[in-house]
């Protein structure tokens, strides 16, 4: 009986399996945008700058559904949250077929798929890590993000293919129809804690007490006057503009205009999804052994570099380095984030605290996607929000070693 006990898996695991499955769908239906841009503009004949903005409120409302979801998730648990988002984001996926009017676009692809996505893309990856893992939070969580790049590398490709065939309306409707169909095997496989299962977070030794799992009181008006709060939230914003915001929107239509076609430039981020999937992993097994700070220092500076290449780079074939340099950092700078965090404000507060530092990053990509459309508008090209979106990345790097860290707690 003791062996099969020691043999059977632990049900975190499962939860892991699931989580992942449900932030590939909600990343993938957030790429969409990018993928979307241009034939949206040739059927509606809104301006890029138009289009960029219903964009952006997309990207706020999938920010605002971090804190959102962090205070949901404390009071009903993942379990129920995630399904309620991905019924919100299947439904307005479905609905944005429909869309003929600006209320239309503003309303379903802006507001209601970024409030569905944001409930489940947001904090649920960071909550499941530092609910059910004390060892190997950090891997769980590269894991996490690994997630989201495989939804970018298979929506990719797939969205930019419907859309050629059968157009951007039809599209949304096969995003919409596989968001309602992850719902069932969410429901019934999700589980809020390990008490639920009998079992305790991988890696608590017997002679550790439980952790809690509901936020202390009063501890956003804590971080608010902390100066690590302001700087993971500052740093975050910046991650969420150079990549989300610039790349994540633009990328297509920038490769578009030099000659390119959106096939062979979706292939391009797609190229990122993959890098950015062997990047995430690693950056999880870092943070495990390695100061966060240093790695977010680092990221940050790669990805300034990364950005003003691009200005240099010809189209054709040398995109492909850009791909894989970019693609490498994309979100590596989540797990190191969500390590200071939960070392700084405590594991049971990570799902308030990370919600809203993960707003600042969703806040930053608005800003960028809608500006960038504007500079492309205005400027006739994308190079000064380039040039930008470099120096923020640069700065983000020096600051990020101005953020204190707590004492990291014993294991044993």
């Amino acid at each position: 009986m003791t062996t099969i006990a020691k043999q059977r898996l632990f049900y975190g695991w499962v939860v892991v399996a699931v989580t992942a499955l449900v932030l590939l769908l909600a990343a993938g239906a957030r790429s969409a945008p990018g993928v979307f841009l241009l034939p949206m503009q040739g059927d509606l004949g809104y301006s890029r700058a138009t289009l960029s903005f219903a964009v952006s409120l997309g990207l706020i409302m999938f920010g605002l559904g971090g804190p959102i979801s962090g205070a949901l998730m404390d009071r009903f648990g993942p379990r129920h949250v995630t399904a309620l988002g991905l019924l919100v984001t299947g439904v307005s996926f479905g609905l944005s077929a429909l869309i003929g009017n600006y209320w239309q676009l503003y309303l379903l692809w802006g507001l209601l798929s970024g409030l569905g996505t944001g409930l489940v893309g947001s904090v649920l990856g960071a909550t499941v890590a530092t609910r059910w893992f004390v060892a190997k939070r950090g891997l769980v969580t590269g894991l996490f993000g690994a997630a989201s790049s495989a939804g970018q590398l298979l929506f990719l490709p797939l969205l930019a293919g419907l859309s050629a065939s059968v157009g951007w309306r039809s599209s949304t409707l096969v995003i919409g129809a596989l968001a309602l169909a992850c719902l069932l095997p969410a429901w019934l496989l999700m589980r809020d804690s390990p008490g639920q299962m009998g079992e305790r977070p991988l890696g608590l030794h017997e002679n550790q007490a439980l952790p809690g799992i509901r936020p202390d009181v009063g501890i956003m008006r804590r971080a608010l006057r902390s100066r690590a709060f302001w700087l993971l939230a500052t740093t975050f914003f910046v991650c969420g503009a150079t990549s989300n915001g610039i790349i994540g929107t633009h990328f297509i239509a920038y490769c578009t205009e030099q000659g390119l076609t959106p096939g062979v430039a979706a292939g391009f981020l797609a190229l990122m999804g993959v890098f950015n999937f062997v990047g995430t992993i690693a950056s999880g097994a870092l943070t495990d052994r390695y100061d966060p700070r240093a790695l977010l220092s680092l990221y940050y500076a790669f990805r300034g570099v990364s950005l003003f290449l691009l200005l240099f780079i010809p189209p054709g074939p040398g995109l492909i380095a850009f791909a894989v340099l970019f693609g490498l950092d994309y979100i590596a700078t989540v797990p190191p984030t969500v390590a200071l965090v939960a070392d700084t404000f405590g594991r049971g507060n990570v799902g308030i605290v990370y919600g809203w530092v993960f707003f600042a990053h969703m806040l930053g990509a608005a800003l960028a996607a809608w500006l960038g459309g504007v500079a492309r508008d205005v400027l006739g090209s994308y190079g000064t929000a380039f040039v930008a979106a470099a120096i923020l990345s640069l700065a983000a790097g020096a600051l990020s070693q101005g953020i204190r860290r707590a004492p990291k707690p014993a294991l044993a």
